[in-house]
């Protein structure tokens, strides 16, 4: 072989640890930047809950920890699946308008963390996760944050 041949085709490619933490920050910073409008057309696009029913989107967690360390794909997904909290993203036209069975008034709004039993409502896999529709009755409680259940409970 000749010098030639052998310097091209064996040159190594050098990582620099550095230049990657920077790229995937910035590819993080990316999808922090989410444009309000496509947030809303995509909810759009969920289905609509019929009845007395809601659309929840369950939490999902952090993938590392405050202190870097990252947690499997398998934990994640546990995570989520096991998850009693989340995000409600659309109510139907019927729920909690039964005023015997609900004379204090709804439970829960549109864009409330809501907490739910384990296995609750019915779950429709999307793209990158699930979607739940619970009846109205339900939701067992409200929540501010649910990254302070998880730490604390």
């Amino acid at each position: 072989m000749s010098k030639e041949t052998l310097s091209t085709s064996e040159n190594p490619k050098i990582k620099m640890a550095l230049e990657e933490k920077y790229k995937e920050q910035e590819k993080e910073e990316k999808l922090k930047r989410v444009d309000e409008t496509n947030v809303d057309k995509v909810i759009d696009n969920l289905p609509e809950p019929s009845g007395w029913r809601l659309l929840v989107l369950p939490f999902t967690p952090k993938e590392k920890t405050k202190g870097g360390l990252i947690f499997s794909q398998e934990s994640l997904d546990k995570a989520r699946i096991a998850t009693n909290c989340g995000y409600v993203l659309k109510i139907g036209p019927d729920a909690y308008k039964d005023k015997e069975k609900f004379p204090q008034g709804a439970w829960c709004e549109e864009k409330d963390w809501v907490i739910f039993a384990r296995y609750a409502g019915s779950r429709l896999p999307i793209e990158g996760g699930e979607v739940r529709i619970l009846n109205d009755d339900e939701v067992l409680g409200t929540v501010a944050d649910p990254e302070f259940m998880l730490h604390y409970i």
